[in-house]
């Protein structure tokens, strides 16, 4: 099945290329270890092999492919030094942006919040992974917009991209699903309650908790010096 691009005017042809092939490594859709064929894909997508191969040297540069000599354009394995940097900075980040939505959030907001976490609840119970990292996704961007700090919000976006690809690879299996679940309840009581101890507290051990768990399902765990 062909997948063709929507062509948009304001946008050149290899940077939609180049989008959407992002968005397919980011999202799981082309796997850590899948090796890029420039005919297949310019094929699927409905394009010349030109924009398909100056976005694979794009991806490169952004460290989501890389290039085998004599072999290839290959996606770039999750690589556990880099998911336990991104951890550890996030667990602060969101401990913070926590502490400070339990001051500064609205009470819509609130409601948006254990609105996302009933939702969930559902997701899993329809067994619908892709509605489940939405959710997630969309919980953690709520707790960071209710922060209000502009600075903390910029910093957390760099990091998304990374976050992503692991909360993919992470949200794969009910009993994980479900711990998740419990502690958005958690996170989400301690800032209805305007409580900034318990909310960092929560959202830390939740990022911990991820790291964990994470680092155990990854069978290519090691260092690359």
């Amino acid at each position: 099945m062909n997948d063709f691009l929507p062509l948009e005017n304001y946008k050149p042809l290899r940077d939609v290329v180049f989008d959407y092939m992002k968005d397919a490594i980011i999202t799981g859709k082309l796997k850590p270890g899948e090796r890029l064929m420039e005919v297949q894909l310019a094929e699927k997508l409905g394009v010349s092999r030109t924009p398909v191969r100056e976005a694979i040297r794009k991806l490169e540069l952004e460290g989501l492919v890389v290039m085998v000599p004599r072999k290839g354009a290959y996606v770039a394995d999750l690589d556990a030094k880099d998911l336990l940097n991104v951890l550890e900075v996030r667990s602060s980040l969101e401990g913070l942006a926590a502490s400070l939505a339990a001051e500064r959030i609205t009470e819509e907001e609130i409601d948006k919040l254990k609105r996302i976490v009933e939702e969930f609840q559902k997701k899993i119970e329809e067994g619908d992974n892709e509605g489940l990292i939405k959710l997630d996704k969309e919980f953690h961007d709520l707790i960071f917009a209710a922060s209000r700090n502009d600075k903390l919000i910029q910093i957390m976006n760099n990091l998304q991209e990374h976050v992503h690809r692991f909360r993919v690879r992470y949200i794969n299996e009910e009993k994980k699903a479900k711990k998740i679940h419990q502690e958005h309840k958690k996170i989400t009581e301690a800032i209805e309650a305007r409580d900034t101890d318990a909310a960092r507290r929560w959202a830390e051990k939740h990022i911990r908790n991820f790291q964990t768990e994470v680092v155990k399902d990854i069978k290519y765990f090691s260092y690359k010096e």
